[in-house]
C-alpha cells in the first residue's frame, strides 16, 4: 500500500425520509497516494454518495474520515473548503462549463477560490489546456466545442491547480466511443504523473482502467478485484 491519502473508518450516510435510504453502511476504506480507483454499482446504490463523501461535498452521519491524517468529520467548514480547494479536483458528466466565456476563461474559473495568485491563473490555465491538447481552442466558446472537447476543458479546469486527487463522476457518460477513448487516455496520462484518481462509472470498460475496483450495492462497499496490473 502506498502512503494513505484518504481514510474512511466505519463511515455511514443515511438520507432521511418516509423510508430512510442507507447510502453508505459502515464503510471502511483506504486510498493511497497515486492510486487509480474505479467505483461501480447499480443506479441509486450509493456510488455518488461515496464520491461526494470522499470529496468533502457531503458529510457522513458517523465514523471517521481523514485526509492526509487530518480528521474532517465534525471539522469546521473552513477546513473542509481549504482541503477541497487545495487537494481536490472534480470532473462531472455534465461538464458545467459557462457559455459566453472562452475555454481558457472556464479553466481559470477553477483557480478563483484557491491559493493561486491572480497573475499565475492565466498561465496555469493555459498549461492545463495544453496538457489536454486544446491550446488551439483556448478562445472558443464551449458551445462551439464537441462533447469530448468540453469534457477535456472540464478536466483542464480540474487539474489546473495541480490537485492531489481527481474525482470523476461518470466522466464519459455523455461521450461517444471515440471521445470516451480520448478521455480515458488523458486520465491514464494524468495518473502516470502521480495523480490519484477516483472514478465513478457504470461503464465496464472505464472501470477496467483502474488499479482497484470498488462496487457499491445498497450502501455496502466491497473490493471486487484489481482491474489491471
Amino acid at each position: 500500500m502506498t502512503e494513505p491519502l484518504l481514510s474512511l473508518d466505519r463511515v455511514t450516510r443515511t438520507y432521511a425520509g418516509a423510508v430512510p435510504v442507507h447510502a453508505l453502511r459502515e464503510t471502511s476504506l483506504v486510498i493511497g497516494q497515486g492510486e487509480y480507483v474505479t467505483i461501480t454499482g447499480p443506479s441509486g446504490a450509493g456510488k455518488s454518495t461515496l464520491l461526494n463523501v470522499l470529496g468533502l461535498l457531503d458529510e457522513p452521519d458517523s465514523g471517521s474520515y481523514q485526509v492526509r491524517g487530518a480528521e474532517t468529520i465534525g471539522a469546521k467548514e473552513r477546513l473542509r473548503v481549504a482541503i477541497r480547494g487545495q487537494l481536490f479536483g472534480f470532473v462531472f458528466q455534465a461538464f458545467h462549463l459557462l457559455a459566453g466565456r472562452s475555454a481558457l476563461e472556464n479553466v481559470e474559473l477553477g483557480l478563483l477560490y484557491g491559493p493561486v495568485p491572480p497573475k499565475r491563473r492565466r498561465r496555469l490555465a493555459a498549461e492545463a489546456l495544453d496538457r489536454m491538447g486544446l491550446s488551439h481552442r483556448a478562445a472558443s466558446d464551449p458551445r462551439a466545442l464537441s462533447g469530448g472537447e468540453r469534457q477535456r476543458v472540464a478536466i483542464a479546469r480540474a487539474i489546473a491547480a495541480e490537485p492531489a486527487v481527481l474525482f470523476c463522476d461518470e466522466p464519459t457518460g455523455n461521450l461517444d466511443t471515440a471521445n470516451t477513448g480520448k478521455v480515458l487516455n488523458m486520465l491514464a496520462d494524468l495518473h502516470g504523473t502521480g495523480l490519484t484518481l477516483v472514478v465513478v462509472t457504470h461503464d465496464g470498460k472505464v472501470a477496467e482502467q483502474g488499479q482497484r475496483r470498488l462496487e457499491v450495492v445498497d450502501g455496502v462497499v466491497t473490493e471486487v478485484a484489481h482491474a489491471r496490473a
